[in-house]
């Protein structure tokens, strides 16, 4: 019989991974009715990560707090085996302001840490933090000062929230932040490698995404930097050029140097409490895929790592995606079975953008259908 494990990331904007996940399969039992079927959707660390710990048994918890900005904001974290699975997104994601030069320097993470509080006061025994999706270039800031920590101007004052602030820190106090902690152990999921400050830091690199102009790119750039020296003047480790201490716009910086936090591959972390490696033992075909497959794709992505595993196991690789940016040769460096033969954008077979986006399952099962049907073909013609 054959084996067929389905494991895409989500379609952002049209399905989380689990709805594509089940579009998949229905696409797969369509042309080969007899396949064993698995599905486990997959994330590595950024949205949607919650949606696919719900799926592998996680629990829930839903709380309102403070937004990127004034406004609350209805937000939830996952509770898997006596860890939270903190989403940095539920709180601060950029989906919550309409992106600006001014929000891009006003919002903020205060509500990131209203999440991990919130977990500890119920008795979490580990912290897992995903980042990615954030509207905040704040350092974690604003994190941090939710549990207790201060951040302080050079006349013992406040500075108040938002990225555009740390421009005036000169002092942080620590203490109360790692003192409500406690021994808890804090991980920093992320597949990102920017670091907090520089051409290639928080700023430069998502904040204009985040609505950020060059003048507020260059403001922000150096607010970190300033962060980053407070930080470790207050006896954190200098946060400024660490491997992925710039993602979700510099809150694992804050996680690290603040509550000494752990970086780890959001992919491989999640992975592992997905199930996805046992599914993929003996597996003949493997799909995977999300909404956009890109050149980032490429760089510890959800489909990249599932592409590695399903090669080291002999397995064949086939991918659908909302949009496909690689190459032909980038789709058969990434082991995908008959290299752009096996790989299939909705968008090139919806009537419009539109049309993809709102009848994305639709397309993603008659997709499935098309490519399992000719990898199959060609495995009978040897």
């Amino acid at each position: 019989m054959t084996r067929v494990v389905i494991a895409p990331d989500k379609f952002k904007g049209s399905l989380t991974a689990v709805e594509a996940a089940e579009a998949i399969a229905l696409g797969v039992r369509d042309a080969l009715p007899d396949a064993e079927v698995l599905t486990c959707p997959v994330a590595d660390g950024g949205e949607g990560t919650l949606d696919v710990l719900a799926a592998a048994g996680a629990r829930i918890v839903e709380l309102r707090v403070r937004g990127p900005l004034d406004d609350t904001v209805d937000a939830r974290y996952a509770v898997l085996g006596g860890t939270a699975y903190i989403e940095s997104a539920r709180a601060c994601g950029i989906e919550f302001v309409e992106p600006a030069p001014a929000t891009a320097l006003a919002a903020h993470t205060w509500g990131v840490g209203e999440l991990l509080g919130h977990a500890l006061a119920n008795g979490a025994r580990g912290l897992v933090l995903t980042v990615g999706g954030t509207a905040s270039t704040d350092g974690g800031a604003g994190m941090l000062a939710a549990l207790g920590a201060g951040v302080f101007d050079a006349f013992d004052a406040p500075i108040g929230l938002g990225g555009g602030t740390l421009a005036r820190v000169a002092t942080v106090e620590l203490g109360p932040a790692r003192d409500r902690l406690g021994k808890v152990g804090v991980s920093v999921a992320t597949d990102v490698t920017n670091p907090l400050v520089g051409p290639y830091g928080a700023a430069a690199v998502f904040g204009p995404q985040k609505g950020a102009g060059p003048h507020e790119v260059e403001l922000l750039d150096g607010a970190l930097s300033r962060w980053a020296q407070a930080l470790h003047a207050a006896g954190a480790p200098d946060v400024s050029e660490v491997p992925g201490a710039g993602a979700g716009g510099g809150v694992a910086a804050g996680a690290i140097a603040g509550l000494g936090g752990k970086v780890e591959s959001g992919f491989d972390l999640i992975a592992a409490l997905t199930g996805v490696d046992a599914a993929l033992d003996g597996a003949d075909l493997v799909i995977t895929g999300e909404g956009s497959l890109d050149a980032q794709s490429l760089s510890g992505k959800a489909p990249a790592g599932i592409a590695a595993r399903a090669a080291k196991r002999g397995a064949d690789l086939l991918v659908l995606a909302g949009r496909i940016q690689l190459s032909p040769e980038q789709l058969t460096a990434l082991g995908v079975a008959g290299g752009p033969a096996g790989a299939a954008a909705l968008i090139d077979h919806a009537s419009s953008l539109t049309d993809a986006t709102r009848n994305a399952a639709t397309h993603l099962r008659t997709q499935a259908a098309a490519l399992t049907r000719t990898w199959s073909q060609g495995k009978a013609r040897g």
